[in-house]
């Protein structure tokens, strides 16, 4: 059966054969054999290769869930003998720094960082319930309503904003800002989607304090924004004070703190209460402690992501 499920993500025989590590005539006898005990073809075989047939379409969301159910099987014994697997948004936020810093003080705890394919919200929540994932982190306003048994969800990291731009920008001699002041110039975030839990965040934030945000052309990275920014006279862009970027001296980026509200991105972690892996259990220990707002600052939440 995973034969069978790997075959069918991979899209070649051969393929599978090689994530599997075993030769193609493996696969294609691990398959003919699974075909045989169900009865029915579970590929459409051709010149051209192979696809899955109606029966393999109807029959693989169950492989993968067999699949799921073997796999925390297998974690409910294994314990803290596998790695911790841990899905966020995005490498360089918030989240993914409080891992590094979590993999500092807790060396011995083998972490698996990953990027789920499906970034939603509803499909990272699915993955933490059928065990793909140990945890994930999401926007979420309400978590506890906003999961269910076993699941649950805690706000653990306030990432508070800040505005970055290059030295010939107006604002890149001041301190700091409100975004009263910042209403006047736009804010660059290309390829930022209106769908996703950013896209919620950003669209409040602009409604209520009337920010003009471009969201305009592809975005080709953070090395090139950097780059853009550096040189530019009138760009600028938003960053989370947990966020980590790096760019050569030359550039002169400056990060610029907003004041009076200071915009907050939440981030929840969505864990299962019965998976009793050692190094969740730290690491959700490890969340609670290091998070803080400084104290007396004026802060503005979305009221729903």
């Amino acid at each position: 059966m995973r034969t069978f499920v790997v075959a069918t993500e991979a899209g070649q025989f051969q393929a599978a054969a090689d994530e599997l590590g075993v030769t193609q005539q493996a696969v294609s006898k691990r398959i003919a054999a699974l075909e045989r005990q169900l009865g029915v073809l579970l590929f459409d075989r051709s010149p051209r290769g192979a696809r899955l047939s109606a029966d393999g379409k109807a029959f693989l969301p169950y492989a993968q869930e067999l699949l799921r159910a073997a796999e925390r099987a297998e974690a409910a014994v294994l314990g803290g003998r596998r790695p911790l697997r841990i899905d966020v948004l995005n490498r360089r936020t918030a989240p993914a720094t409080a891992l590094l810093a979590f993999h500092q003080e807790h060396p011995a705890i083998e972490l698996d960082v990953v990027t789920l394919p499906d970034a939603s919200a509803e499909a990272a929540v699915a993955a933490v319930a059928d065990g793909s994932v140990d945890a994930t982190f999401r926007s979420l306003r309400e978590p506890a309503a906003a999961v269910g048994s076993p699941l649950r969800a805690e706000r653990v990291i306030d990432d508070l904003h800040q505005l970055l731009v290059g030295p010939r920008h107006p604002l890149a001699s001041v301190g700091r800002l409100t975004l009263a002041e910042l209403a006047s110039y736009p804010i660059w975030m290309p390829g930022l989607q209106g769908g996703t839990e950013w896209g919620a965040y950003y669209a409040q934030l602009a409604a209520e304090f009337g920010l003009r945000i471009d969201t305009a052309g592809p975005s080709f990275g953070v090395e090139v924004m950097l780059e853009r920014l550096a040189g530019s006279a009138g760009l600028a862009t938003f960053v989370g004070t947990g966020s980590r970027y790096l760019w050569p001296e030359a550039y002169d980026l400056r990060r610029i703190d907003i004041v009076d509200p200071t915009p907050v991105y939440p981030h929840s972690i969505v864990w299962r209460e019965d998976n009793r892996h050692p190094g969740l259990i730290a690491f959700v220990e490890h969340l609670r402690a290091i998070r803080a707002i400084p104290a007396g600052r004026e802060t503005w939440l979305p009221r729903s992501t």
